[in-house]
């Protein structure tokens, strides 16, 4: 097996190669040759199984990831968090667990989040210290390097699922049972808008991406979202995503512009992958003059918790209205809360269905479905 010191001295070899080596080839032919040429010049015999290894190693090194780049390989991996040089976690399976990777320097990690970032338009450095993205197949990226992180550069890699989960995979996956699915199914096809609540990491857009499969496909559906995810099956989909602002910071357009768009767009059914703010009140006001049957997630501890939350995130919204008011509103748009929570091993599950009374006086009153 090839030592650090022989990869330390291929490394210096190759660099020097690949300068030379601009002539237009595709880079993995190009790594190839100065990689031979490298362990010729060297007299480093590596067998044919660890020359593939060292291909794929360098490549990772040079051009990707580096030592993410195995973990981002692992199907089993949702999530990558790397906190500085304090050390790298992984979410797999639903369980956090440290992983046996180790950055040389802080400078390596900034290297790799410039290589995330840069071929989206986007950059990191001390007048922008703080990103988020979209990588090509879907997954979100956040990251934020000093002075906004006092642990050193931080990256988060959230993965983005290869094929959405329809009603029959929660089921599989033991988020509910099949009577609380049929349940949850019938409830979309009755044109009932649904709230999904819950913490981070609880699967709520998984849940929310399964209900959405339920929608008929003669219906327009338009989804809303900060980071694209949803993937529904349908035809008449239109799918929708704010914009954070530029380097200039101009450009920005958020949930609730888009949500306003999306009511010009005569849909049947409108999806929000998660209200944070003023939106909540448009949301409210769609679901209550003509576009039932919507649905969208919302980070609380619990469904009454969930309907608290709405009414702060509509009193975000700068529209002069009353509590009562909006209270009213809340009681009449929302019908169903689903509840959702991860599990200490890692599982997912919908821990609640309710309904909400609509004519309930003063705050809410929730009555279970099962």
């Amino acid at each position: 097996m090839t030592t650090e010191s022989t990869k330390q001295r291929i490394e210096r070899g190759l660099v020097s190669r690949l300068r030379e080596a601009l002539d237009g080839r595709p880079r993995r032919e190009m790594l190839k040759a100065a990689l031979r040429d490298t362990l010729t010049a060297e007299r480093i015999v590596a067998p044919s199984i660890e020359l593939v290894e060292l291909e794929r190693f360098f490549d990772d090194r040079l051009f990707g990831l580096g030592p993410l780049a195995p973990l981002l390989r692992d199907e089993r991996v949702s999530e990558v968090m790397v906190n500085g040089l304090r050390g790298v976690w992984v979410e797999r399976e639903g369980r956090l667990e440290r992983a046996a990777v180790q950055f040389a320097s802080e400078d390596e990690i900034v290297l790799i989040i410039e290589r995330l970032v840069a071929p989206l338009g986007r950059r990191i450095d001390l007048a922008n210290p703080l990103v988020d993205a979209r990588l090509a197949d879907g997954s979100r990226v956040h990251a934020a390097i000093p002075p906004i992180s006092l642990a050193g550069p931080i990256l988060t890699i959230r993965r983005f699922t290869q094929r959405a989960l329809g009603p029959e995979d929660l089921v599989r996956l033991d988020t509910c049972d099949a009577a609380t699915m049929d349940v949850l199914v019938g409830a979309v096809r009755d044109r009932r808008s649904i709230l999904v609540s819950g913490g981070t990491s609880c699967g709520k857009t998984t849940t929310l991406n399964a209900l959405a499969f339920a929608i008929g496909e003669s219906e327009r559906i338009v989804t809303i979202e900060d980071a694209a995810e949803l993937r529904l099956p349908q035809p008449n989909v239109v799918s929708l995503e704010t914009r954070s602002p530029s380097v200039e910071g101009t450009g920005a357009i958020d949930v609730r512009t888009l949500l306003r768009a999306a009511l010009r767009m005569r849909p049947d059914r409108i999806v929000i992958g998660e209200v944070r703010g003023g939106e909540a009140l448009d949301m409210l006001q769609a679901m209550n003059t003509g576009h039932r049957g919507s649905l969208t997630t919302a980070h609380a501890n619990g469904p009454y918790e969930a309907l608290l939350r709405l009414e702060t995130m509509a009193l975000m919204a700068g529209v002069d209205l009353p509590l009562a008011a909006i209270r009213e509103q809340i009681r009449r748009g929302i019908e169903i809360v689903i509840q959702q929570q991860r599990l200490p091993d890692g599982r997912r599950r919908i821990t609640h269905v309710v309904e909400v009374v609509p004519d309930a006086r003063d705050t809410y009153e929730l009555r279970p479905i099962l």
